[in-house]
């Protein structure tokens, strides 16, 4: 049967320029620096124009079913394209990027891109897993990369400490719950947990450790110990990329996992196919998240393991919705997820550009930045923009953001969430504005100018900032966008009965290709 490349046109895209990038490595060497950035960057502008180009086919599985292609796969390619485009803009003319090897970052970076999209795209527990694999071994590498740096190596071994032991804990959930119904396919997984009795406590503890892995990637609780020493050992554009882009990657495999694999259609949304208590572990999973990112993020005094504290807890509110795990929950989660990353790497590009004009990362190193005046007053500005939005602060894109997690966890009736989720917001409404105050309300320890060299990165975080306020106040587009995404994918896998061969008529409304 002949072969159909269609669907992974936009990985092939990828594949292609990571093959390119090595070639010129192997020929120019290190006499054209310049030359990285441009093909990472013309790369995924590709692998977008790719997944636009295949957005009229139909919903399929192919490699076997490992690896899907729907709407929802291709919204999270868009997402892990613009995260990527944003780390290459961030890493352009960065001190620390510049002491890496130039070749090896950018090959890097966008191999992890591609790894991205086969975790946002798996269908399947090896698939999931090895994807896992591949991403979490390349931020290990691109996290080290600053050779001679302590704090960088630092960072890289307790990276892989950390998921080395995340890793193991979701492979044997992984044993297990294959063990149980003898296939690694979501939607057979979930076909046979419908469809046959199992061990509850058994299918319970095999969903707890596959957890496991997934919220070390997404930094959830009790996995999110690594991510304040990472994310300030790091390059600072690398941590901006990775505080959205892996992310988000992980959010896409929790929810193809708890959908596609654990879940079935109701008239509310999506019911779990056991009762084994899904809802309450994501909802102690989200409260613990979201309460110890802020709580911990309070004492902090550096920028970056502050953001990272409140990536922390962002991942908790995000949470908020897969325990609801409704249609508007989900839709909730996709138009989240756009707003953190735009508001979220506003906020590191502000903290980049401050440490290479005034070499500080520490909150004292911003007093009286608004007191600059000029570069620095704009700098100042756009990060209360951020600061606000983080917080949920309308007019904002967050608070719309929020507006829609906490209304579908209300419509789910998990209203102890919702008033958890409230009282979080209040509590991180302390560290965001401290920023604030330092800023404007503070007398600054010198009076260097800060000026702004790099004018990509300039236009980029003013951009940033307008497209908060929009979305804080036209923000329909987006949430059509988002509702249309998850509108085709949950039509996509309704998978056949497992107790006869499906027959024509009976056909799922999904292409299989080998």
């Amino acid at each position: 049967m002949k072969l159909n490349f269609h669907y992974f046109l936009p990985e092939l895209v990828l594949i292609g320029t990571i093959l390119l990038m090595l070639v010129a490595d192997f020929f120019a060497g290190a006499k054209k620096r310049g030359i990285y950035p441009v093909l990472a960057f013309l790369g995924m502008a590709g692998m977008m124009a790719a997944v636009t180009f295949t957005a009229h086919l139909a919903p399929a599985t192919f490699f076997d079913g490992m690896v899907s292609a729907d709407a929802i796969g291709r919204f999270f390619k868009y997402i892990f394209g613009i995260s990527g485009i944003m780390g290459v803009v961030l890493s352009l003319r960065s001190p620390e990027v510049e002491k890496a090897d130039q070749a090896s970052y950018y090959t890097l970076l966008t191999a992890l891109v591609l790894g991205m999209m086969l975790l946002g795209s798996a269908n399947h527990l090896l698939m999931l897993y090895l994807a896992l694999e591949m991403v979490s071994v390349l931020s290990y590498i691109l996290t080290g990369s600053l050779r001679g740096v302590r704090r960088s190596s630092e960072a890289a071994l307790k990276y892989v400490i950390y998921g080395g032991v995340a890793s193991g804990i979701m492979a044997y959930g992984l044993s297990l719950l294959y063990g149980m119904t003898g296939t690694m396919a979501f939607p057979e997984i979930a076909a046979f947990l419908k469809a046959n009795a199992v061990s509850r406590p058994a299918l319970f503890t095999a969903i707890l450790l596959i957890m496991g892995g997934i919220g070390f990637k997404i930094a959830s609780f009790p996995f999110h110990m690594w991510c304040p020493d990472v994310y300030e050992g790091a390059p600072t554009p690398f941590t901006a990329f990775l505080s959205v882009g892996p992310k988000a990657a992980g959010f896409a495999a929790l929810i193809r996992f708890f959908v596609v694999g654990l879940s079935q259609a109701g008239e509310s949304g999506f019911l779990p196919v056991k009762p084994i208590g899904i809802v309450e572990l994501l909802t102690v999973l989200s409260i613990a998240t979201m309460t110890i990112g802020n709580l911990a993020a309070l004492w902090q005094n550096n920028m970056k393991r502050l953001l990272a504290y409140s990536s922390i807890a962002h991942a908790g509110y995000l949470l908020m919705g897969f325990a609801a795990l409704n249609t508007q929950a989900l839709n909730s989660i996709l138009f989240y997820l756009v707003v953190y990353l735009i508001m979220n790497i506003g906020a590191f590009l502000v903290v980049l550009m401050i440490a290479n004009q005034l070499g500080v990362e520490d909150i004292g190193g911003y007093k009286g930045l608004g007191r600059r005046g000029g570069k620095g007053t704009f700098l100042a500005l756009v990060m209360t923009v951020f600061m606000f939005s983080l917080t949920g602060i309308p007019p904002m894109a967050g608070f719309i953001g929020k507006f829609y997690l906490f209304g579908a966890v209300l419509k789910a009736g998990l209203y102890g969430l919702a008033i958890a989720g409230v009282l979080n917001s209040v509590v991180s409404l302390y560290y965001y504005v401290r920023v604030v105050k330092v800023m404007f309300f503070d007398d600054p320890d010198d009076a260097r100018a800060v000026a702004l060299p790099v004018a990509s990165q300039t236009w980029l975080v003013g951009g940033l900032a307008a497209l908060t306020l929009y979305l804080g106040l036209f923000w329909n587009g987006l949430a059509t966008i988002t509702v249309k995404s998850t509108g085709l994918h949950t039509a996509a896998y309704v998978p056949p009965p497992v107790s006869a061969p499906a027959t024509p008529a009976q056909a799922a409304p999904t292409t299989s290709i080998p």
